[in-house]
């Protein structure tokens, strides 16, 4: 079980889950509706946060929030099945890449015990903000290109 606590959950989960949805977008190279964003966005963080309650072994939580993302993209943001699951499987190599590389630093550079920031609600929200400030910067920095390259359509 991956319980995480309210504050967890205000200020990582909520963030992370608008960015998975903006993200969806972005690599589906879509224009956002922001009615569809922020329903789908609210619903997706209210999901992971049920899924991560249940009594599953660690990595099964992430292929169901990869099909929850799926779901809800294909469903409520109308973005095409293809391309839905080609944005969540980019998007989750992502994130895992640059929560190793954090999780890297945190061990390896500033020498701090990684279970000490997993057991430490606000330790992991703290240590774990490089790590979706970089992915929000990537996510966004793709998703501007393509406004300046005029690569985003409507549908």
């Amino acid at each position: 079980m991956l319980k995480i606590t309210l504050l967890e959950l205000f200020l990582r989960g909520v963030p992370e889950g608008f960015l998975f949805i903006f993200g969806t977008y972005a690599f589906s190279k879509r224009i956002i509706n922001a009615k569809s964003f922020i329903m789908s966005s609210i619903l997706y963080v209210i999901l992971v946060y049920l899924i991560r309650s249940l009594p599953i072994h660690y990595g099964v939580h992430a292929i169901l929030n990869i099909f929850v993302l799926i779901i809800l993209t294909v469903n409520i943001n109308k973005i095409s099945l293809i391309k839905s699951i080609r944005s969540g499987v980019i998007i989750i190599m992502l994130q895992f890449l640059f929560e190793g590389i954090n999780v890297l630093i945190i061990q390896y550079i500033f020498k701090v015990d990684i279970n000490y920031v997993f057991t430490q609600p606000s330790a992991k929200i703290l240590y774990g903000i490089p790590s979706i400030v970089i992915f929000a910067c990537v996510v966004i920095g793709y998703y501007i290109i393509l406004l300046k390259k005029k690569e985003l359509e409507l549908n």
